[in-house]
Order: C-alpha cells, then sequence, then structure tokens
C-alpha cells in the first residue's frame, strides 16, 4: 500500500473518531441539560403550596369524613424531609365542609407565606360536640381521637401543643375556643372568628337541638362556653392556650362576642378581641383568616 493511500486511512479514521467524540459529547450534554431542566421543575413543583384531600372514614362517626391540608412551600422537597412543621386546624362554620376555606377564601395563596400545616377538617353541622341525641355524632371524641392523631401519622407534624393551634369561623369559632377550654393541654393557640358563642343557650336551629339537646341538658352545661370560661380553675389558668377572637360590627353574633370578652376580662384570662367594620360573610373571614395564621405563626414553634 502506498504512503498516501496509508495517510489517508489515518485521516479518515481520525474524523470518524472525532465526529464520534462530538456526537457523544452532545449526548451528554443534552442529558445533563434534561437533568437541570427536570431539577427545577421538581423544586417549581414542591416549592408551591400543595391541597390534598384525605379521605378518612371515622370509626366514632360511622361516616366518611375527608380533610383537607393544605402543606407549605417545599414541604416534599428532599432538603426537607427531616422537618417537622406546627399544624393550624381550621374548622368550618355550619352548614360549611371541608373544602369551605380553600373555595371561599385565599387560604392557599395565604399558606404561601407559613411554613405550617393547615388542616380543614369535616364537622358537619355538629357543633363540634358530642351529640346529645345522637350517639354516633361524636365530633368532638372524633377530632381529639381520630382526627389529630390520624394526621400527626400520616404528615411530619410537631405532635404536641407546641404546635398546634385550633381556629374557626361562626360554628367554628365556638368549636375552636371550647376545644382550647376543654383541652388546653392539646393547643398553644385558639382563634374565633365571628363566633357562635352563645350556641348552647340558644333553641331556634334544628342542628342546635340535636347537637347540645333540650335546655338544661348535661350536655349543653358541659359545652356552655361562657361557663366552662367563668369555671376555669384559677391554678390552671397559664395552661390555657393564646385566645383571640373577633367580630364584625355588623355581625348578629356581636354581642355574644362582646359578652364573651367581659367573662374572660372579668376572669383576667389573657386575650385578644377586636371588633371590625365587616359582617357575618366570607368577605370578612378572607380577611380576617390572613390574621389568625400570622398569630398562630407567631404562637407556634417554627418548623424544627
Amino acid at each position: 500500500m502506498l504512503p498516501l493511500e496509508i495517510n489517508a486511512i489515518v485521516d479518515s479514521l481520525n474524523t470518524t473518531q472525532n465526529n464520534s467524540w462530538k456526537f457523544y459529547l452532545r449526548i451528554l450534554l443534552l442529558f445533563l441539560l434534561l437533568l437541570v431542566a427536570l431539577a427545577a421543575y421538581y423544586y417549581h413543583l414542591q416549592k408551591a403550596v400543595r391541597f390534598e384531600v384525605v379521605q378518612f372514614k371515622s370509626n366514632l362517626v360511622g361516616e366518611l369524613l375527608p380533610y383537607g391540608v393544605v402543606l407549605p412551600p417545599g414541604y416534599r422537597l428532599i432538603t426537607s424531609g427531616r422537618l417537622n412543621y406546627p399544624v393550624l386546624y381550621l374548622l368550618h362554620g355550619w352548614n360549611g365542609d371541608h373544602n369551605s376555606w380553600a373555595k371561599q377564601t385565599a387560604l392557599i395563596q395565604y399558606a404561601a407565606e407559613y411554613q405550617m400545616i393547615i388542616i380543614t377538617p369535616e364537622g358537619g353541622n355538629g357543633w363540634y360536640t358530642d351529640s346529645a341525641t345522637v350517639p354516633s355524632d361524636q365530633y368532638e371524641a372524633y377530632f381529639l381521637r381520630e382526627l389529630i392523631p390520624d394526621v400527626d401519622s400520616r404528615f411530619r407534624t410537631i405532635a404536641d401543643r407546641r404546635g398546634r393551634s385550633v381556629a374557626g369561623v361562626s360554628m367554628g369559632g365556638y368549636g375552636a375556643l371550647k376545644l382550647g377550654f376543654k383541652h388546653p393541654e392539646k393547643f398553644s393557640f385558639a382563634a374565633s372568628i365571628s363566633g357562635a358563642l352563645d350556641a348552647t343557650a340558644r333553641t331556634d336551629d334544628a342542628s342546635i337541638m340535636q347537637s347540645f339537646g333540650e335546655p338544661e341538658s348535661p350536655v349543653r352545661k358541659s359545652n356552655d362556653l361562657p361557663r366552662l370560661a367563668r369555671e376555669f380553675p384559677a391554678d390552671r389558668e397559664a395552661l390555657l392556650p393564646y385566645l383571640y377572637l373577633d367580630c364584625g360590627t355588623e355581625d348578629l353574633w356581636l354581642e355574644s362576642n362582646r359578652d364573651f370578652s367581659r367573662v374572660l376580662i372579668e376572669r383576667r384570662i389573657v386575650h385578644e378581641y377586636r371588633q371590625l367594620p365587616g359582617n357575618h360573610a366570607w368577605t370578612y373571614w378572607d380577611r380576617q383568616v390572613r390574621e389568625v395564621m400570622r398569630i398562630a405563626a407567631e404562637r407556634m414553634v417554627a418548623a424544627e
């Protein structure tokens, strides 16, 4: 073979090798770019607030009681895998359900500001009380004995009062403050927005009669919120969660909220009470839930 022919063959082999190397380099670069894009997409997805619904079957109530879960930004990021989060339980009002807060307010948008989990339970029209007339309507027992343990087992929570708050609107406001007084060891913060705080004194609603029974019934007495405040043992007051309540100045429940604040003042129980322009409507509650979230975040420990 002539030298020129040998040189031509060598040059051809070198060109082929160079082309192959460049081809594989392009593939590697494309693969790396794809990994970067996937990582950025993953980060974008997991950094966002997430809302999901847990289909929970209550053995106490004997029904499916779904609850909503608002997970904070970054909850499912690999880098957050060791963090445990404080939890705010947000109770709906009469004729609402576990989706009411997510549908009627900007709750999910507001949640982006905080590193806490928000739970929106299903409470029916049961006034967060173990019914005097329907044995299976054990909405207080369900909340304490089934819901909280289920949340603590499914999600990375701070599973003690330092990292647990309860708040609600209307019927849920009554429920939140009542739970705070009856079970102060469970919560560091309890809040009411437009709370129907005189529920046990009323007989004008079928759900109230079903939940509390006839006037003077034992269930009414044991769930009478003003009575719970008046008779709360003085030597246990330091154990109470921080109490917050507000009500619109055009709200039908304004007087019952004023009266309850007066009871707390008489007992010298630390609390915060606000009267603000507004009525018993979602426009007011949407504004105030953001404030309740802010105070809850201050009163609970940070994610750890």
